[in-house]
């Protein structure tokens, strides 16, 4: 019987037994290395630790494969130009050992997920971010590959979501004020334009691809939405992974125009409330202090 078990669509069930089994059959110069699961793994893929120096990354569904193809193609063109660690990819795999996914092999890097209350100084590490993201955005964009065409892509525009944005509110009419709510929204609407250069994002700068080392920001991984377009998508850092003197940090070392914060404040409020309806009957704790955060983004509305 096939050691990887199929669960729900065509995600796989992935462990440690798969990735030894898919080096001794195509890197074994690296097979017999001590092999665990790295807990923070993400939602998309899994990864291991391979020895000291190595990370293998397995993508869990057909849908989000293709990072390391992408990786290997990018990672060696932005790194040069970036202030912080990126994944630097060493081989590609193929689909084996009952694996039916491309999967990659990358060098190990050091750090701990980012936990802003564990930061030496917060503040420093807004403005290291920012740094990063400026100087991502100079890098050239010849060939970059582009948002697909979902409302959802990030660095895109807003209308698109306006129908699943409403929709939503409706369906949260008993938590939320919606008149508020719905005014934020079309506020945010009229700033919805970014007529300049498409420039390279990253596109996810949560926390959970961010590292840590010694109390410092280290490193910035996943690239899987990095792309060339609207740069107010990497301004999402300033809600999902900073607060209050840092955050201010992050917004004054982008120097961004109001337009240009106002569409990525709309942006976070969107996808929020959009995924609200859905995660609270499947996964509630995935929206546990959703209340606090969509008033934090209004308050922000009130005080810009």
């Amino acid at each position: 019987m096939s050691k990887v078990r199929k669960l729900h669509d065509d995600e796989v069930d992935i462990d440690a037994s798969l990735v030894a089994r898919l080096l001794t059959e195509q890197f074994p110069s690296w097979a017999g290395l001590p092999i665990r699961v790295v807990e923070s793994s993400g939602t998309d893929n899994v990864t291991f630790r391979v020895g000291d120096d190595l990370a293998v990354r397995l993508p869990r569904t057909a849908s989000t494969q293709g990072q390391v193809e992408k990786d290997l193609t990018w990672m060696p063109r932005l790194a040069p130009h970036l202030p912080l660690a990126v994944p630097a990819p060493l081989a590609l795999g193929k689909p084996g050992a009952d694996y039916p996914f491309t999967w990659g092999v990358y060098r190990w890097l050091e750090g701990e997920a980012f936990q802003l209350d564990r930061l030496a100084d917060p503040v420093t590490a807004a403005r290291d971010l920012a740094g990063f993201v400026h100087a991502l955005q100079e890098v050239d964009t010849t060939g970059a590959p582009v948002p697909p065409d979902d409302p959802f892509s990030r660095g895109t525009p807003l209308a698109p979501r306006d129908k699943l944005f409403r929709e939503a509110v409706e369906e949260l009419r008993d938590e939320f004020d919606t008149g508020v709510l719905l005014a934020a929204w079309e506020e945010s609407l009229a700033a919805d334009t970014w007529d300049g250069s498409p420039r390279w994002i990253h596109g996810d700068l949560m926390p959970g691809n961010l590292l840590v080392a010694d109390g410092k920001l280290s490193a910035v991984i996943d690239f899987g939405t990095a792309w060339a377009a609207d740069p107010a998508a990497d301004l999402l850092a300033a809600w999902y992974t900073f607060r209050g003197d840092s955050r201010r940090a992050f917004r004054e070392a982008m120097e961004v125009d109001h337009d240009t914060w106002a569409r990525a404040r709309a942006w976070v409020l969107s996808l929020t409330i959009i995924a609200t309806p859905y995660y609270r009957t499947r996964n509630p704790d995935a929206v546990a202090g959703v209340h606090d955060f969509v008033d934090e983004l209004l308050a922000d509305f009130t005080n810009d």
